[in-house]
């Protein structure tokens, strides 16, 4: 297949904001596709490719520039092969290696290939096929159902290897997708949620978890062979000995659960997260970082046990066996109730141990992998400060057109200016955005590539968990899933909270 053909099919489902649309334009060219093709396009159309991270980032990527082709020549494999070629290259030199490849790709590319390839490589691709919508196109393509083709990328862990066999072989492939211990599922996600009572009123009896701010893991036990698998399943096994060795010694020949791991504090209380993080960086001194920074393990779930499969029983099913098999200490902090006011205890214990809040979990509901269900809630104090925006991004996909990803300042208390804390285009409505780019280009003051700096004057009321430090910004902090909740035409910049409470912030937090 050409790369023309999906890079066209690119364009329409970023022009287009009918989900039925998306969906239609995508199904057409899954059909025409064949064999490995079925793989290449799937991971294209998700904004990533077959081979992960190949070893060029964005400044790289940046500094290739080669004159665009006049005409497409170029297959889906021609340029998953040149991927997979530039992953390949080590040792001295590999380096401009990697360029020369990518710049020979680029340059038998056309003007709109070469903004995909470059957009894939860079990680940076957002064009409204979101795996959901992939999902259906695929079942609409194989002329299925698109609940098992979403059970079956649940238990495969990716989209790929299903759409090619269903594809190829109809919906009797489909049966054929059920868990392999070793395999990471993904994980079940929750919604949000403000308050502990509101939770029991939504669910009445439900489970009510400590939620900690520690890393997930899912972990595989298959006789004396464990495997431990990150939130985005990314292999992790060897950065978390302690878990693998209390694991191995359970009493079940196969388990697969969900939990986390975190850092306690000797008086118990929990460190920041990115502290919990360090025992996953890229390069570890294993040995001496468990002895400085041991892990406690906390689990939640129970997917699979002893051969059976668990993910469609209730949860209170899941929690019993769960129990039966982990000690006391491993199991996460909870209560069952449907009272309000032992919900709103319970919060208020959370918090005073330092953790984040609860997660609140029906007890009829199954696992649902990949989901962001109303099954499972999260409640947790949010934060929010008055910033002021110094700088946007032109957005990209369904965007386009408008200034999206805003560059966020706090007030300097001592001498009025403002020190950037991070970047959000989260929280943007339609509405908002259009407002927002007239707004801001307004206050136009230069720009730099895809950014417009403006005027520091309008103030946002930004949303955000809690502040991390950070060495990309100058204060050395910033915001951990910050949002857009309103502007505030009432305020002025000089109004906006300084970088004093921020600060403030973050050391409450450290000192959890």
């Amino acid at each position: 297949m050409e790369l023309s053909r999906l890079v066209a099919c690119s364009q329409a489902v970023k022009a287009t904001r009918s989900r039925k649309k998306k969906i239609a334009s995508l199904a057409e060219l899954l059909r025409a596709a064949r064999g490995e093709e079925i793989d290449i396009a799937v991971t294209f159309l998700s904004g990533t490719m077959r081979q992960g991270r190949i070893g060029l980032g964005y400044a790289a990527v940046m500094k290739v520039r080669v004159e665009p082709a006049s005409i497409s020549t170029l297959t889906l494999r021609e340029v998953d092969g040149t991927f997979a070629d530039i992953k390949a290259c080590a040792g001295s030199g590999s380096g401009k290696r990697r360029a020369e490849l990518l710049g020979g790709l680029l340059g038998r590319a056309t003007d709109d290939e070469q903004k995909l390839i470059r957009g894939l490589v860079v990680g940076e691709l957002r064009q409204g096929a979101l795996e959901g919508i992939l999902i259906e196109a695929v079942a609409a393509a194989a002329d299925v159902e698109s609940a098992g083709v979403r059970r079956a990328v649940m238990l495969h862990g990716a989209l790929d290897g299903v759409a090619r066999a269903v594809l190829e072989e109809g919906a009797a492939a489909l049966s054929r997708f059920t868990l392999e211990v070793g395999r990471p599922i993904q994980p079940m996600l929750a919604q949000t949620c403000d308050a502990a009572e509101e939770a029991v009123a939504q669910l009445g009896e439900a489970v009510l978890d400590f939620k900690i701010d520690g890393a997930r893991v899912q972990v595989h036990k298959d006789g004396d062979e464990v495997a431990v698998y990150s939130r985005n399943l990314r292999p992790v096994t060897p950065a978390v000995p302690e878990l693998v060795s209390m694991v191995r010694a359970l009493p079940v020949a196969t388990v697969v659960l969900d939990g986390e791991v975190i850092a306690l504090k000797p008086d118990g209380l929990p460190h920041p997260f990115q502290t919990t993080m360090r025992r996953f960086g890229r390069k570890l001194d294993v040995a001496k970082l468990q002895a400085e920074l041991p892990l406690t393990s906390y689990f939640f779930d129970c997917i699979y046990a002893e051969g059976e499969l668990m993910i469609d029983q209730p949860a209170r099913d899941r929690f019993a066996r769960m129990g039966n098999i982990l000690p006391a200490e491993q199991v996460i902090r909870r209560c069952i109730t449907d009272d309000p006011e032992a919900a709103e205890a319970f919060y208020d214990e959370a918090l005073a141990s330092g953790h984040e809040g609860l997660m609140a979990k029906s007890l009829d509901a199954a696992y649902a992998a990949g989901s962001r269900g109303a099954e499972w809630l999260k409640i947790k104090p949010a934060h929010t400060l008055d910033l002021v925006v110094l700088a946007a991004e032109w957005g990209s996909g369904r965007r386009q057109g408008w200034l999206s990803n805003l560059h966020l300042g706090a007030r300097n208390a001592s001498d009025g200016g403002f020190t950037m804390l991070g970047k959000t285009f989260k929280g943007l409505t339609d509405q908002l955005l259009t407002w927002q780019t007239e707004a801001l280009l307004t206050r136009e003051l230069g720009r730099e590539g895809h950014v417009v700096h403006v005027k520091p004057e309008l103030v946002v009321e930004i949303a955000f968990s809690d502040v991390q430090t950070s060495p990309h910004y100058p204060g050395g902090l910033a915001l951990r899933f910050a949002r857009v909740k309103r502007y505030r035409p009432d305020k002025t910049a000089a109004q906006a909270d300084t970088l004093a409470t921020v600060k403030r912030i973050h050391e409450k937090g450290h000192r959890k």
